[in-house]
């Protein structure tokens, strides 16, 4: 190994069930340097790691670690750990009801000549490595008394601790406000100060460019490039990660954009925000309007949407639908306000697995309804038959659970279920993610027959050539803010500027 180098990954090949998730990845880690793994959901930057602190096992390829002869095959996380290497995830995975110091040396106590804990040696131990890192608690505190990015650091300290070479941080800042970052990116600073080499997994470009020394990308299961920061431009590190080839980006629409501003608005969002993960925003959209959200995965596309729909309740702001003021607490207030939400994780927030298609239909209308006003047997079955016409959902019947069917199907089956409440207002997150393209086609079509009906719509995709074809109007996200909306000049080029926020690192 090189002289400075802690850690080699070379030819990592790993294969679930019909997905090769790593083929042949190679890593490089140098002592004293932050290492951003950056790449898009599915690129393949979790499995890697797994690999790495042996919760995964590889088909092929070897690691090295400094100090120790010959390939390192990991067969758990304390395996890893006695090699030094530690993880420490975005949820914090220590015991809230135990103290501080209990905390940082669960498994590892000092003990009395008598075998019982050692509690005053713990003590002073666990102020020791505290102030080290700069952080003032009272470590006899229950770990629970404390913030979320104070358990992150403690979480973190206890790694070091554990005289790590190298430490993986997992979305570490997903749940932590700016200051909180800071103090976070501070106590990285100090830690690469003493030698220990960082791998920072994270969505947020700004964390990158403030933070780290070098950016290894993946896309899907593959090695892109591993770059020194000041190389790679915020642009150029969006194009590695979407599969953008920069100098050949075409434009996609060409007709005359409509005008919208002479409509009426159906959405009228001011200053509304939801704690952690989105800053107070404005939106607004017009009648038979499809307004993208466009940004990065974790940027906050999805998180703005839920906030308008009530799936998750705003914190500040006030938001008017269709003139009015109103206050949304949960979903069913916004159904009854004419909207409707297909999730982007159609499995988890979706489907019900063990219903029929007709039943997955008319769920929602049934839930408008209300529990004591059941849809007669005939009606449900007039609505289902219509729709599994109308989308052509391939199925066998009407019956059929809908687990049987294809993920395109069961995408259908959702979009089936919210125009069967006949909607003023549609949120689609990624409704075309993981299905075929004539399905994707027949969506986005669709998409634009609502909007010509009058309906309004919000678009989430990852795919800008799909945003293009059916959005009038782009708002782009970055780190949980909305920092710029397109209405003309809707290219892939222009987009992609304004997602990586201009062409430079300032």
């Amino acid at each position: 190994m090189e002289s400075n180098v802690v850690l080699t990954m070379r030819g990592i090949t790993m294969t679930f069930p019909g997905v090769k998730a790593l083929d042949h990845v190679d890593l490089t880690l140098r002592k004293g340097e932050i290492m951003a793994l950056m790449g898009e959901n599915g690129a393949g930057k979790s499995t890697l790691i797994k690999c790495l602190t042996g919760i995964n096992a590889f088909e092929a390829g070897e690691i090295h670690v400094e100090g120790i002869d010959g390939p390192v095959v990991n067969h758990s996380t304390l395996d890893a750990q006695k090699k030094g290497i530690s993880t420490v995830y975005q949820e914090v995975n220590l015991c809230p009801n135990l103290s501080v110091a209990e905390n940082l040396f669960i498994g590892r106590e000092p003990k009395t000549k008598l075998g019982t804990i050692d509690w005053k040696t713990m003590v002073a131990k666990s102020e020791k490595i505290m102030d080290s890192l700069d952080i003032k608690i009272d470590v006899t505190q229950n770990l629970e008394e404390y913030s979320l990015a104070l358990q992150q650091m403690i979480a973190i300290a206890r790694a070091v601790d554990m005289e790590c070479k190298v430490l993986i941080l997992d979305e570490p800042t997903s749940s932590l406000d700016d200051h909180e970052v800071e103090k976070l990116f501070t106590l990285m600073r100090q830690l690469k100060e003493k030698g220990v080499a960082i791998v920072f997994v994270t969505h947020f470009l700004e964390q990158v460019y403030a933070v780290c020394d070098r950016i290894t990308v993946l896309r899907n299961g593959k090695l892109v490039g591993e770059y020194p920061i000041e190389e790679l431009p915020r642009v150029r590190l969006v194009a590695a990660m979407m599969g953008k080839d920069f100098d050949d980006l075409a434009a996609v629409k060409t007709e005359q954009a409509k005008d919208f501003s002479k409509e009426p608005l159906f959405i009228d969002a001011k200053g509304l925000s939801h704690k952690g993960k989105i800053k107070p925003f404005d939106l607004q959209i017009h009648k038979g309007e499809v307004v993208g959200l466009t940004g990065l995965l974790g940027s906050g596309r999805s998180e703005l949407a839920r906030v308008i729909y009530g799936a998750d309740k705003n914190q500040t702001g006030e938001l008017k639908v269709a003139g009015k003021e109103v206050k949304i607490n949960a979903p069913i207030d916004a159904m009854n306000l004419g909207m409707g939400l297909l999730p982007d994780d159609r499995k988890a927030e979706g489907i019900i697995g063990d219903l029929s298609v007709r039943e997955n239909i008319i769920l929602a209308l049934q839930a408008k309804r209300g529990i004591f006003k059941l849809l007669p047997m005939s009606k449900q079955i007039e609505i289902a038959d219509k729709y599994i016409e109308l989308l052509q959902i391939k199925t066998a019947n009407r019956e059929t659970l809908i687990k049987q069917l294809s993920g395109g199907n069961q995408q259908k089956v959702i979009l089936a279920r919210w125009l069967a409440t006949d909607p003023e207002f549609l949120i689609l997150d990624e409704p075309t993610r993981g299905i075929d393209v004539g399905t994707k086609t027949e969506i986005q079509k669709l998409v634009i027959q609502l909007a010509e009906e009058g309906k309004s719509l919000i678009f989430i995709s990852s795919e800008i050539e799909e945003m293009l074809r059916t959005c009038s109007k782009l708002v782009v996200l970055r780190d949980g803010e909305k920092v710029g909306e397109i209405t003309d000049n809707l290219t892939q080029e222009h987009v992609m500027q304004a997602i990586a926020g201009g062409g430079t690192n300032e």
